[in-house]
């Protein structure tokens, strides 16, 4: 699963270019953007529910096959669950707070500026709501599956396979790879909010201001 659905969605798109943008522009462009950004965000949600789901069917398969002892699994599973619950709630809140077809403008105005409020909160805070679970998630089904495997084998095969400093290089090369997979996604969603929802929330909320004192 990967936040930057969002950011990927929106790159069909050129950058928005913040305050220094033309107000005749962004009136034009007004509902264009508008409709993009609803696509990125049904895209996103879905996606990430989809993958949520999948993955949970895994884990669960992983349980069963490995029984009684994979019961962390059941945590892992409430994890993943949890950030699926999160997306599925995320799309039933836009549907719920979805304008008619003969809105103001203002008024889609002000519902697409508190969207890109709330979206920047989200990327902003992504450690806690979705990063931070799946680190758990996949760190539980890791620990698990090892810890049943090693109980399993031969005492002496234990012994000669924890002498061989492949398989520590290759533990630590798996550590180091999730970290850098989660910095990334970490890194990639700040840079949306930097580069995409910060710049777009100038411009409508400069087009909103032209709305509200006409010269």
């Amino acid at each position: 699963m990967n936040w930057s659905d969002y950011e990927a969605a929106w790159k069909r798109q050129e950058l928005p270019v913040g305050v220094t943008s033309d107000i005749a522009t962004l009136k034009n462009t007004f509902e264009t953007k508008r409709r993009k950004l609803a696509t990125a965000l049904i895209v996103r949600d879905w996606a990430e529910a989809s993958a949520g789901i999948l993955v949970s069917l895994v884990y669960a398969r992983i349980w069963w096959a490995i029984g009684k002892e994979a019961w962390p699994l059941a945590i892992a599973l409430i994890l993943i669950l949890g950030v699926t619950t999160f997306f599925v709630k995320e799309r039933m809140r836009t549907h719920r707070n979805r304008l008619g077809a003969h809105a103001t403008l203002l008024a889609k105005l002000s519902a697409d500026i508190a969207e890109l409020h709330h979206q920047r909160h989200l990327l902003l805070t992504l450690w806690w709501v979705y990063l931070g679970p799946i680190a758990r998630a996949v760190a539980l089904v890791a620990f698990t599956v090892l810890r049943v495997g090693v109980s399993q084998l031969p005492p002496e095969l234990l012994a000669t396979l924890l002498g061989q400093p492949f398989i520590w290089g290759l533990l630590a090369v798996t550590v180091v790879g999730i970290g850098l997979l989660l910095w990334f996604g970490w890194v990639m969603n700040r840079r949306a909010v930097r580069k995409r929802i910060e710049p777009h929330l100038d411009e409508l909320e400069k087009l909103q201001r032209s709305l509200l004192t006409p010269q």
